[in-house]
């Protein structure tokens, strides 16, 4: 069973940066991609950012030009590199990964079944 902890959350001041770690434990298949989601309070848990096992990157708009998501296949590690954050950053960030499995729950799948994992989140506030 794939485990994901997150870890480097905190309180940080608008224009400050943070960096986001996130460990995969129990892999025993490839990580297709690893990435980061946020949801904040009352809002939709909404991507910020993958990256998938070749390195391709996928950003949310918001993301784009403040944040950098890099990852080490070796490790099965994803980083979050934010900067200039925002009050609007303020959310509970929550990593994410999946693998690509032939048999899940006694079933066999021809073309793949995409099986995703989650972490706990961790808590990223921007405030003065």
């Amino acid at each position: 069973q794939v485990q994901l902890v997150e870890s480097g959350g905190g309180l940080v001041q608008p224009g400050g940066s943070l960096s986001l770690s996130c460990l995969a434990s129990g892999v025993k298949v490839t990580l297709n991609n690893m990435g980061w989601y946020r949801q904040a309070p009352g809002k939709e848990r909404e991507l910020v950012a993958t990256a998938s096992a070749y390195g391709t990157t996928n950003y949310a708009d918001s993301a784009k030009g403040r944040f950098t998501i890099s990852r080490d296949n070796d490790k099965n590690a994803v980083y979050l590199q934010m900067s200039s954050l925002k009050a609007d950053d303020t959310a509970v960030y929550f990593c994410t990964a999946d693998t690509l499995l032939s048999y899940y729950d006694g079933k066999y799948y021809p073309e793949g079944y995409i099986r995703h994992y989650w972490g706990q989140g961790t808590q990223v506030t921007v405030s003065p």
